[in-house]
């Protein structure tokens, strides 16, 4: 029974499809008098099915590390391109597949509570079902072409999802901005999609090794094509420039903002990781990942200290992350991107759940607005300590353990990095802090004086998830063979290697104290000094990036559009008038001359004879002269 359910893995996916077409009667309005609940039931037995079948699937082969299933599909082969559907079915593939449906099926249930008063839940289900399916079909994609169908499903459920609310200005003008961004990654990641498919194998990730090894491309042609390849995760991730659209994308409901800033966010990067055999073929892509990892890094974790949003307080920390990540791979790091993500997710889907529990209860997402809540609701408190703890850098949390085996050793590493991860963990313990701060401890505000803990389908998820939390570090020590093995490197600077996780322990600990000493305001409150005003905006407006954006990229693309409009209306439309006002004035004109008289018809044939003779006698005259004169 196991070996038959793992060879039919590649159903899952298939499981989040049929729950979004169930929920297709309710969500049209077609059953009306049951409501939208049992839409929601529906969905949550199909993630329930897809959880409990991968989770068979990969207890059978959990001890078997060559055990593998490939199944391809030659969608079109025209001469020497072949367009392959390929799958892998492996103890990786069906890992991140089983992360992928945990956290959807918690998100799901914790959706149960949080919309519950809502006239279109079963629409959001629906939605959570093709996300849940684009998701779990993206783990076990071996092909870029296919992964960048389901990419492409991410995109257009992220846009449904925030708009969800579609009849708040605000929530389409986000929904539109974060579709859009987006679309700019995928459009130059389809050109490197287009652009390695002509050099024969290289759209199965599988065989990307082997090619890159043996691949004969010229320089230029390297780093063009791992910018471009760089170019869709760089949009997914929210990895600068095109980082704005995760902070928008705020407006949507929080159950969809939990899975969005910890699996959602990790799609991207975990496309990226498996081209990470491309990026070896020019020093250019590697350098351009670790540039927009580092800008990204550094920038949104200044952004994230303004905020006073909940949820965008949390979501730039996302970037931040996932910046790392994008280092990690630049360097060459698999196994450190692939540990950054799944502690990152497991700890941000905590911290988001906890915020959903506080919003749910204050109706209300400013932190300047709330306090005193840390007695009231002890189960949110729990989580989000857990969740933060677990998102820094503190001993014996899983993020611990991942910065620990980057500086064991193994790795090549310099103190630009350890610099780099000392600036984002300090500052992200600051940020955490802080919120945790204003919204747990002090005195009640208004809106916090009657904030109960929240029902059991919200309570539920948010525990499990802080349990999971805490045996997350367990989790490689149990299941260590996907890791490469670590071996001492010789040319490393030892000191860095010594001095790393006491300086990161440390630097977490400084972050922490900070937030607990730091003069917070209230939202009411302005700091009167111009330089902390000066920066306080600088970083709450998110370097007015947006500004930027409508001064160079947004202007640019007005101005063509009005200047091809302008040359559309008078040039091409009047090119075309031109031509029938000339039609209309040489037939209103003609048909003057229509008289019906056969007299009048032989003078005109006998006017238009003598024209034409007139015309080729005097040609013939002028050559005849031009002779003459040439001899004479």
């Amino acid at each position: 029974m196991a070996d038959f359910l793992f060879q039919i893995s590649w159903f899952i996916p298939f499981y989040g499809l049929l729950g979004a077409v169930l929920t297709l009667p309710w969500s049209l309005g077609m059953i009306r008098r049951t409501g939208p609940r049992p839409a929601a039931y529906f969905n949550l037995l199909m993630t329930f099915l897809a959880f409990v079948h991968g989770s068979l699937a990969f207890r059978a082969i959990w001890h078997q590390k060559d055990q593998q299933l490939q199944i391809v599909y030659h969608w079109l082969q025209v001469a020497d391109l072949d367009l392959s559907l390929a799958i892998e079915i492996s103890p990786l593939t069906l890992g991140a597949m089983e992360v992928v449906t945990g956290i959807g099926l918690l998100a799901q249930l914790f959706a149960l509570g949080y919309l519950e008063k809502d006239w279109s839940l079963a629409r959001f289900y629906g939605l959570m079902g093709l996300f849940e399916a684009a998701l779990s079909g993206i783990a076990i994609s071996d092909s870029l072409l296919l992964s960048y169908g389901f990419l492409e499903m991410l995109t257009l459920s992220t846009y449904l999802l925030v708009g969800f609310w579609y009849a708040q200005p605000l929530v389409v003008t986000a929904a539109r901005d974060a579709f859009l961004t987006k679309r700019v990654g995928d459009i130059i990641l389809l050109m490197g999609v287009v652009a390695i498919s002509s050099y024969g194998e290289g759209l199965t990730f599988s065989q990307l090794e082997s090619w890159a090894a043996t691949s004969p491309l010229p320089p230029l042609t390297s780093a063009l094509l791992g910018l471009s390849l760089i170019a869709g995760p760089t949009g997914k991730c929210a990895q600068f420039p095109l980082n704005l659209w995760l902070d928008e994308a705020m407006e949507g409901p929080n159950p969809a903002g939990i899975m969005r800033n910890s699996i959602v966010v990790s799609a991207g990067a975990y496309v990226l990781i498996k081209l990470q055999p491309v990026f070896t073929l020019s020093p250019v892509s590697s350098s351009a990942l670790i540039i927009i990892g580092t800008v990204t890094a550094i920038a949104t974790s200044l952004m994230a200290l303004a905020q006073i949003d909940i949820k965008r307080a949390l979501c730039h920390s996302t970037s931040a992350y996932l910046g790392l990540v994008f280092i990690s791979v630049g360097l060459g790091h698999i196994d450190i991107a692939f540990l950054l993500l799944f502690t990152h997710a497991i700890a941000k889907a905590l911290l988001f759940m906890s915020a959903g529990s506080l919003i749910m209860t204050t109706s209300n997402q400013n932190i300047t607005e709330m306090g005193g809540l840390w007695s009231r609701m002890p189960a949110t408190t729990t989580a989000f300590v857990v969740g933060s703890a677990g998102l820094i850098c503190l001993l014996p949390l899983g993020t611990f353990w991942t910065l620990a085996r980057w500086f064991n050793g193994s790795w090549a590493v310099n103190w630009w990095l350890l610099g780099i991860l000392l600036f984002v963990n300090t500052l992200s313990a600051l940020n955490l802090t802080r919120v945790f701060r204003l919204v747990f401890l002090g005195k009640p505000q208004m809106k916090t004086r009657r904030t109960p803990e929240v029902a059991w389908p919200m309570a539920f998820p948010m525990v499990s998830l802080t349990v999971f939390n805490l045996i997350t570090p367990a989790i490689p020590m149990l299941w260590p063979f996907w890791l490469s093995p670590t071996t001492p490197l010789y040319n490393n600077d030892q000191v860095v290697v010594q001095l790393a996780v006491p300086l990161l322990i440390t630097s977490g600990l400084v972050g922490c104290v900070l937030g607990l000493t730091v003069e917070l305001r209230r939202g009411w409150a302005r700091p009167t000094q111009f330089y902390l005003r000066f920066f306080q905006d600088l970083f709450a407006y998110d370097f007015y990036l947006e500004r930027v954006y409508n001064l160079t990229v947004v202007w640019a693309v007005s101005s063509l559009s009005k200047l091809t409009a302008w040359v559309d209306r008078y040039l091409v439309d009047g090119a075309v008038n031109l031509v029938s006002l000339a039609t209309i004035l040489s037939g209103n004109s003609l048909k003057y001359n229509v008289s019906g008289q056969s007299q009048f018809y032989i003078l005109t044939m006998v006017v238009g004879i003598s024209v034409l003779l007139g015309l080729v006698i005097s040609g013939q005259w002028s050559v005849l002269i031009n002779y003459w004169s040439s001899i004479y």
